[in-house]
């Protein structure tokens, strides 16, 4: 276990204590920036989720800085984000901030995708996350991060930047979600 992958399980623990701020209905009150009102439990569950995204990039980083690179963290750095990403939407329909049918095409993507991974891994193969996927990652995350906080700061000026991240983060999932299944077809043709 190094430290890349221990960074990679460090997110999944996460997962609870941003859903716990951001779920259980705690009377912490309110902050108000630049025009904005948001539940201080929200904005730390936000600040929560943020800091696992961020890890995201951590253990990206010290694997590839000194070649740490390995298949369990193959394995268990998309599967980390998988997880990350559905609670946030889950919860986020929960509270009604987010419409469930974009909730269930992302998470319908990243089940399908998993379960071609899973596919790959029973045959000894190991499939990384592609670019597009990455950068549909980012965006899914900025759009999460902006819903979290109640569309701070871009409130203040009327521009949903929230939902029209979220529109992008969802265009984005179903391109990657097309791309990897063409990329990925031959393990499905394989596996009859």
């Amino acid at each position: 276990m190094n430290l890349p992958n221990k960074i990679t399980i460090s997110r999944i623990f996460l997962i609870p204590l941003f859903m716990i701020f951001f779920l259980v209905p705690f009377s912490l009150g309110n902050i108000h920036l630049l025009g904005t009102t948001i539940p201080l439990a929200h904005f730390i569950g936000a600040i929560i989720f943020i800091f696992a995204a961020a890890t995201d990039w951590l253990d990206g980083y010290y694997a590839r800085k000194y070649k740490l690179v390995t298949n369990l963290g193959k394995f268990l750095d998309p599967l980390a984000d998988k997880l990350l990403i559905t609670a946030a939407l889950i919860a986020l329909v929960e509270l009604q901030l987010l419409p469930a049918w974009i909730a269930i095409v992302i998470i319908s993507r990243e089940f399908a995708v998993t379960g071609i991974r899973l596919v790959a891994a029973a045959d000894g193969d190991v499939i990384a996350a592609s670019q597009l996927g990455k950068l549909k990652t980012v965006t899914q995350i900025v759009a999460i991060s902006a819903l979290m906080l109640h569309n701070w700061p871009f409130q203040a000026v009327g521009l949903p930047f929230d939902m029209i991240m979220m529109y992008v983060a969802t265009f984005l999932t179903i391109v990657s979600g097309v791309e990897y299944f063409q990329k990925n077809q031959h393990i499905l043709l394989k596996s009859k």
